[in-house]
């Protein structure tokens, strides 16, 4: 009886999810949309391959890494070494470990009395130890090496297929006829391993390298996920080709940029850094609403109409569009910084801390120099190390 309930209950809940009216525009059902020998349409059940394929495209990302990324990395003589490491200290080490990792005012003051050293001091070395455990910049290059690897594929995939394309030309035709539009293997193919990427990239962002952002980029995945598993089920599959065609062309660039910035290539990670923000700033802000949002918003509401589902895809979209904006600050406030340095210094989003000018100037003065404390000074902080990051945001 009661294994009968749940099965009821689960039953409802699939319908109540399913419902025909959220999901499809009026007057269309799912029975409307079933594969026959003449047509085949997207079926939700298509999806359940990008998890599996997803885990697939990690451990591809791992050989890669350790067999392609690497080498290439050391033979541009990029080394392993990490951010300068805290001097050992048996009391300090035990506090970072098993109280915190960021000591309050009280707690830095008490050390400063149990250890005779300089208030700054300790502070430089929590921060030095923090930065101990972040990758190196060989990490970092192999990384972006794989991003920008399998940007670059499908972004030329998606070019060469949307070039035979009519909507690619006219977006119109993204919604006559819909949602009786024809699933092609080429359209199932690339929403497949795009979604099954950017579900990689969801569960591998807790092993990567942890960014400031972490949290932007998060809700980013996700909107990613949820706008091609969305567009894909109800079939808006071809206004999704363009939106994921119109992304991959700035990450792309930024890869590269980052790639050449670990690598010390300065000028040439300046000259890409201009073409990617160029691209960027040009796409997400100008092409995107112009030519994305016109179409989900007002040529589909002409020609098709506006249903629930239809509100959730282009809320999502907007959605989007705020994270555009809030890279795009990102970028021209590292444009500007590079104009009044001379290069691309350092991302906003740097994983290595650098937390005020005190890293920059001459070591704080100890209280004393006894055995304990002794080669302190020659730590400054995390500098020299910020050049090596990212000259611009991760995104999608």
């Amino acid at each position: 009886m009661l294994v009968t309930l749940e099965a009821g209950g689960m039953a409802g809940i699939l319908a109540w999810f399913w419902n025909e009216r959220f999901w499809l525009p009026h007057n269309v059902t799912w029975a409307d949309l079933k594969n026959t020998d003449e047509a085949t349409f997207p079926q939700a059940e298509d999806l359940y391959v990008a998890c599996p394929l997803a885990f697939c495209i990690f451990m591809i990302r791992l050989v890669f890494e350790r067999f392609i990324a690497r080498p290439c990395a050391l033979g541009l003589k990029i080394q392993a070494n990490g951010p300068q490491k805290a001097q050992p200290n048996a009391i300090l080490e035990k506090v970072f470990t098993a109280i915190t990792k960021h000591p309050d005012e009280k707690r830095l003051e008490g050390l400063s009395k149990q250890l005779d050293w300089d208030v700054r001091t300790i502070q430089r070395w929590f921060r030095q130890r923090r930065n101990q455990e972040k990758p190196s910049t060989l990490a970092r290059f192999c990384e972006s090496m794989w991003r920008f690897t399998f940007y670059l594929y499908i972004f030329t995939y998606g070019v060469r297929f949307l070039k035979k394309t009519t909507w690619l030309w006219n977006t119109r035709e993204c919604w006559y006829n819909y949602p009786y539009q024809p699933l092609t293997v080429d359209i199932h193919y690339y929403y497949i391993l795009e979604l099954s990427f950017y579900l990689s990239l969801l569960f591998s962002q807790f092993t990567d390298i942890r960014r400031k952002d972490f949290l932007i980029m998060f809700l980013h995945h996700l909107a990613t996920i949820t706008l091609i598993t969305f567009s894909y089920v109800n079939n808006m599959a071809r206004v999704g080709t363009l939106v994921m065609c119109l992304h991959d062309a700035a990450d792309v660039l930024m890869e590269v940029a980052k790639m050449a910035n670990y690598a010390k290539c300065q000028r040439l990670c300046n000259l890409l850094f201009v073409m990617f923000a160029m691209v960027f700033i040009s796409s997400r802000l100008g092409v995107y609403p112009v030519w994305i949002l016109n179409t989900t918003l007002f040529e589909s509401w002409e020609i098709v109409g506006p249903y629930p589902s239809w509100w959730v895809f282009n809320l999502l979209l907007i959605l989007l569009q705020f994270l555009h904006s809030f890279w795009s600050y990102l970028i021209v406030k590292i444009a500007c910084r590079a104009i009044s340095r001379g290069k691309v210094s350092k991302d906003d989003r740097s994983d290595i801390e650098s937390s005020s000018d005190e890293d920059n100037g001459p070591p704080p003065i100890q209280k004393h120099y006894n055995s304990t404390t002794n080669g302190t000074n020659k730590a400054h902080g995390t500098n020299g190390y910020l050049s090596a990051g990212a000259p611009c945001p991760d995104e999608h």
